[in-house]
């Protein structure tokens, strides 16, 4: 798979704006030079219209009945008020190419995609509910972009099936994140390994949407072989809307990506070799063999004659017993280290 997200050692950090811009298009501007200044490589938005997203009768989620105030009276009035106009995903991209962040938009219906296609998007994303919506999957693999499939509330055939409909039509630029949809997420429930279940199954890149609060579980994934990263952004917590609470403030993503970072680069490449910085060290931490006494030119050596010591400049202890029972060449004087142009 040629991947526009993937390179071999970086993870791509994907602050998820969502609906945090309570649908007013300056704060959306705000939370992508946020993302930027935090360094996420993308920002992903969410594209939709309410009529086409949901009935009217559909109830509010726990967590966003707790989150929106008691004047929202059900999902429909509440994702209404967080549409943004489809002409503003075009001035959302362009801020984005200014800012040079990657664009990304999470498209719920068929109209939806159409827009973001018109916009040329790199990148579609898709959410964990339209995982079993195999023909919105189906129309949006045609597109021959790359695809991140969320799996939140899904079991391993429920994902089979997904990208089993997205290889048929011809795509095979997937990229499967692990995904636990409540907002926020307990640790108890992340079961992180699941991730490494869905990379032997589908031998597909894995990554992680975070919803969990802190950076400690969106690490872990890295640790574990995340090459993608999701986690919410927000301006302040404390904003009214669904998802501000489980969302990361700025100088926490930004602190999130730092940790990223170190990591990745920790993991390095696998091989096990003594690496550059730590060459400069190894003389002084390993030893040597030494004389107990000063040694004789003609004498021969006995185990009684040697001991083990610092520095590592001479014979490694492990050569011990090709030491023993040579004869000694040059005078060695006491507590010295023992080198090989010594012995005869």
């Amino acid at each position: 798979m040629t991947s526009r997200l993937l390179s071999s050692n970086h993870v791509f950090i994907i602050a998820e704006a969502g609906v945090n811009h309570n649908g007013n298009m300056k704060i959306a501007k705000q939370l992508i030079d946020a993302a930027k200044n935090a360094g996420a490589d993308g920002i992903k938005f969410q594209t939709f219209k309410a009529q086409n997203l949901l009935s009217r009768r559909t109830k509010l989620a726990d967590y966003q009945r707790r989150n929106v105030g008691a004047d929202i009276r059900d999902q429909y009035d509440l994702i209404r008020k967080l549409e943004l106009p489809f002409e503003g995903f075009k001035e959302l991209k362009d801020h984005c190419k200014k800012r040079k962040i990657l664009f990304l938009s999470t498209p719920f219906d068929f109209e939806s995609v159409d827009l973001l296609e018109r916009l040329k998007v790199q990148v579609y994303k898709i959410s964990s509910g339209d995982l079993t919506h195999l023909l919105l999957l189906e129309y949006i693999a045609k597109k021959k972009k790359e695809m991140i499939l969320s799996t939140g509330m899904s079991n391993m055939d429920e994902v089979q099936e997904a990208v089993q409909i997205i290889r048929k039509a011809g795509n095979t630029k997937i990229i499967l994140l692990h995904c636990v949809s409540e907002y926020p997420a307990p640790y108890k429930d992340v079961n992180l390994k699941a991730m490494l279940s869905l990379e032997k199954q589908f031998k597909l890149p894995v990554g992680y949407s975070d919803h969990t609060l802190g950076v400690e579980v969106a690490v872990a994934a890295v640790a574990l072989g995340a090459r993608v990263i999701e986690k919410h952004i927000t301006l302040d917590r404390v904003m009214r809307g669904p998802d501000h609470k489980a969302s990361m403030e700025p100088d926490e993503f930004k602190k999130m990506v730092r940790m990223i970072r170190h990591v990745t680069l920790s993991l390095g490449n696998g091989i096990k070799s003594a690496a550059a910085c730590e060459m400069k060290n190894r003389n002084i931490a390993r030893k040597s063999l030494v004389a107990v006494h000063g040694l004789k030119k003609g004498q021969m050596i006995t185990d009684r004659d040697i001991v083990v010591k610092r520095p590592g400049t001479g014979i490694a202890p492990k050569d011990i017993n090709r030491v023993v029972g040579r004869i000694v060449q040059r005078r060695i004087p006491e507590d010295s280290v023992i080198k090989w142009e010594q012995l005869a």
